[in-house]
């Protein structure tokens, strides 16, 4: 049976929160199974049909799942490593320890979704870091064209979304979506952003958690 892989991420543009990386791979018999279920990018999905068909993917199919922390971002950004950078390096790391799971297994082609604006240059620095044993292509909007995108897509966002819950239960506050468009989000930073238990969950290299601690600076000043 040949085996076809799909990538992507959920989190790359939040102030608050992890980026997951998700790699996952069924047999191109069961792409027609996928698509029954409703599998598509997850931006399109309702939260309760991704955690519907969240375990179901895993029935058809492996996954293999890379977290990197707020903290981890902040640290490697402040080291002049470009979020690009970043996620071509968890891509690899999700990739290659799915490829490792699927030895002896046909792969016809390995799909990730560029985050990069040239799709080619993704490519070239996710090979710096994985030595592809299939085609592999990057494209822009992969989750939306490839059914086995979606797939990761889902699994993605399903993982980061508990993770937030989780989050939310060690700062004991509904902080919303922790994207910077998020209202409850900017409203949670703006009162506990410089406390410690909160700043560990906040990616500080963001232009959002620069600008407030200038903010309190500022305002400090007058006191």
């Amino acid at each position: 049976m040949v085996t076809v892989i799909g990538v992507d991420e959920a989190g790359r543009g939040c102030v608050m929160g992890s980026l997951v990386i998700a790699a996952y791979a069924t047999n191109e018999e069961n792409l027609d199974e996928l698509k029954k279920l409703g599998v598509k990018d997850s931006k399109l999905l309702s939260r309760e049909k991704r955690e519907q068909i969240f375990p179901e993917l895993l029935k058809i199919g492996k996954a293999t799942i890379v977290e990197s922390t707020a903290e981890e971002i902040t640290h490697l950004m402040r080291q002049r490593i470009s979020l690009n950078e970043i996620e071509a390096m968890k891509a690899a790391g999700a990739l290659h320890e799915l490829q490792e799971e699927l030895k002896g297994k046909e792969i016809s082609g390995i799909f990730v979704d560029s985050c990069d604006g040239v799709a080619k240059r993704f490519e070239y620095r996710l090979k710096k870091y994985f030595k592809p044993k299939a085609k592999l292509i990057c494209e822009h909007k992969a989750d939306y064209k490839y059914v086995v995108v979606g797939a990761a897509s889902i699994i993605a966002k399903v993982t980061r979304d508990h993770s937030i819950e989780e989050i939310k239960k060690l700062v004991n506050h509904d902080f919303g979506s922790g994207y910077s468009h998020d209202e409850r989000t900017i409203a949670f930073l703006k009162t506990n952003l410089g406390k410690p238990h909160v700043d560990k969950h906040v990616r500080h290299t963001w232009a959002t958690a620069k600008n407030m601690k200038n903010t309190q600076v500022k305002l400090d000043e007058y006191f």
